[in-house]
């Protein structure tokens, strides 16, 4: 059974299908081969601009959700006025933690808000003087979805751009307009592969890689079409099923939250959530001894993001959130996606019982 749909979706069945037969050729090559290459990529970025109903001059093609991200927030901010603060709050995403303490680093002015207890942003740390924020569409461990709306209102009243984070959530909510700078990750769509950077008509970027004049001059190097092609399929299948999954991915997640506050788990996560996350911290146990009794009895699980997987050191989510070092030790995460399907569930169900059962506990 998996329960990782957030580490990363399954690819597609349409994703599959439209990956066969695409082109070896350089795009950049006019001979047939770089002319096919060409056609296809061309056409993986108006699908995708019509996806998130733009022209296809603001569509740029990333290896990853993360360098997306960090082409939006450096690219942004070495553009930005003298003095000028760059915003993010603590329970962002790493690659955005970490592109943000890397300004920092260089002499830029960073501020990392605050969030509440259900890993909310303050809005209150908007102030005049910021020049660019970074808002996560939804936060990817506890699924809290973002007051993006109200995010881009105020950025843009004090002159500030605004970055959306939107790897974690698209495929179960819109993404809401007005953002400057939107990055996608291709395996939390179920493209398996590929990023991509939205970046609104009229504002200019430096790029991070250096050589030809690729994607508009704001990414260098040969572009992956296949990666192209992937996203752009995965969105629009997204932006298609989206609000008939929803049902479903809400009564799962619900009846699986509801297995781990009866297992005695601290559900994490407000109440306004992404529909398919089951999250909870157990202050008596480690997240990776769940997460190994599970994997063996054939479930497959996190303990927060996949991209912090193999690290012993406390979600720095769950401790922005204001939760004890044992809670943040002990995070489960239980995501399910298009796959998912009653019977799993129920069985997942029976299997969290008698593994928690048998997982040890620590003082």
């Amino acid at each position: 059974m998996y329960l990782d749909d957030a580490g990363a979706a399954p690819t597609l069945p349409e994703v599959v299908q439209a990956l066969g037969g695409i082109p070896d050729g350089n795009p950049s090559s006019f001979h047939r081969e770089g002319r096919a290459a060409r056609a296809s990529l061309d056409a993986a970025r108006d699908h995708l601009a019509a996806a998130l109903n733009a022209s296809r001059t603001v569509i740029t093609f990333t290896a990853s959700g993360t360098e997306a991200v960090n082409l939006a927030i450096l690219g942004a901010a070495h553009r930005l006025p003298a003095h000028a603060t760059v915003l993010t709050w603590a329970a962002e995403h790493q690659s955005v933690l970490a592109a943000a303490r890397h300004l920092e680093a260089a002499g830029h002015a960073v501020t990392i808000g605050p969030t509440d207890h259900n890993a909310t942003v303050d809005l209150d740390a908007i102030k005049p003087g910021v020049g660019l924020i970074s808002i996560g569409l939804a936060n990817n461990e506890v699924g809290t979805i973002q007051p993006v709306v109200e995010a881009i209102e105020r950025a843009h009243q004090v002159g500030a751009l605004v970055h959306v984070d939107a790897c974690a959530g698209p495929r179960w909510i819109d993404i809401p307009k007005g953002a400057d700078l939107i990055s996608l990750s291709g395996h939390k769509l179920g493209a398996g592969r590929g990023g991509a950077l939205y970046v609104r008509d009229g504002v200019r970027i430096d790029p991070q890689l250096h050589g030809g004049p690729q994607e508009w001059g704001r990414r260098a190097g040969r572009e992956d079409v296949s990666a192209a092609v992937a996203i752009a399929t995965a969105m629009t299948v997204c932006n298609a099923e989206r609000a008939a999954r929803l049902t479903a991915a809400a009564r799962h997640s619900a009846e699986l939250r509801a297995t781990l506050d009866d297992l005695g788990g601290r559900l994490t996560g407000g109440a306004d959530r992404l529909p398919n996350y089951a999250t909870a911290t157990f202050a008596t146990r480690r997240g990776e001894d769940m997460l190994l009794a599970l994997d063996l009895a054939g479930v497959a699980a996190s303990s927060g993001s996949a991209c912090a997987s193999g690290s012993l050191d406390p979600s720095h989510v769950l401790l922005a959130m204001g939760l004890s070092l044992d809670e943040a030790l002990g995070s489960l995460r239980l995501t399910t996606g298009y796959t998912t399907n009653e019977a799993e569930v129920t069985r997942a169900r029976a299997v969290l019982t008698a593994v928690l059962a048998r997982t040890p506990t620590h003082a």
